[in-house]
């Protein structure tokens, strides 16, 4: 088992016993799946996108999720209003960049939120990733019309910008901090016959990162342990609808051990 297996299992058994707040300001397409799924691993989710209540709210929990799917105005003073609470309180903010180089306000809003916040990590597809550095990077909606192996080089390189560490998602998942580079190579392609695969991970980056303090770290465990029950239920499921549920289960039943055995994490450099 490599170190960062073992620290994902650790992660996972501190996440059971101490069933972590995890404050997301997300999107109205993907809250119930989200919150299901951090109900299932062992996390405590809240919904609250209220102005008048983020920063309250922030303070009790381990960490704030920011997803810009469905973005207005409003929503936009509360990310920021939350996301600056979070950091002066030293908790880790996770952002999600959905659609980013799709439109203005998506491209825009995620920069903006990265140069006002400290972010510890950003979760994204390929895509969405370049955006973040690249104007001429366009999106298909979004779905990623690049690949992680074509935002490595760039992905380090922002990392380090940034100050932040970046979870590319794909067929293959992509970690970095600008040092070091981790693939996790656990997922099913039913994984991107549903909405909201990428926004889950997201979610489950910020359980991981509430009692994980190298983001590195969290966001790999996280997302070896999505895939690792991406494959457990796909082999139960008929299809995409049954699928859903099994991998609430499959979220649900991990145990530790089950981590341990089934994550392929490598670490490149």
């Amino acid at each position: 088992m490599t170190r960062l297996t073992e620290q994902a299992v650790r992660s996972l058994e501190a996440i059971r016993g101490q069933k972590p707040l995890i404050h997301n300001i997300t999107n109205y397409v993907v809250m119930n799946t989200t919150a299901n799924a951090l109900l299932a691993m062992g996390a405590s989710p809240v919904m609250a996108h209220a102005i008048d209540e983020v920063e309250e709210m922030v303070s009790f929990a381990g960490a704030l999720v920011l997803n810009i799917g469905t973005l207005s105005g409003p929503w936009v003073e509360a990310m920021l209003a939350a996301g600056k609470r979070a950091s002066e309180l030293g908790k880790p903010v996770i952002l999600d960049p959905v659609g980013a180089g799709a439109t203005r306000l998506r491209t825009e809003t995620a920069k903006r939120i990265l140069s006002e916040i400290k972010v510890s990590v950003v979760r994204g597809n390929a895509s969405e990733i370049l955006a973040l550095r690249d104007a001429a990077s366009h999106t298909k909606g979004v779905d990623a019309v690049h690949s992680v192996d074509e935002a490595i080089d760039v992905a380090r390189q922002i990392s380090v910008e940034l100050h932040t560490t970046l979870a590319i998602t794909g067929a293959t998942d992509l970690v970095t901090d600008g040092r070091q580079v981790v693939r996790i190579e656990n997922g099913h392609p039913l994984m991107a016959l549903v909405t909201g695969m990428g926004c889950t991970a997201t979610a489950l980056v910020g359980a991981f990162s509430a009692v994980e303090a190298n983001p590195v770290n969290s966001a790999a465990a996280a997302l070896a342990y999505l895939g690792l029950a991406g494959e457990n239920a796909a082999g139960r499921a008929e299809g995409p609808g049954s699928f859903m549920v099994a991998l609430l289960d499959a979220l649900y039943t991990i145990t530790p051990e089950d981590l341990g055995a089934g994550a392929r994490i490598v670490t490149e450099s």
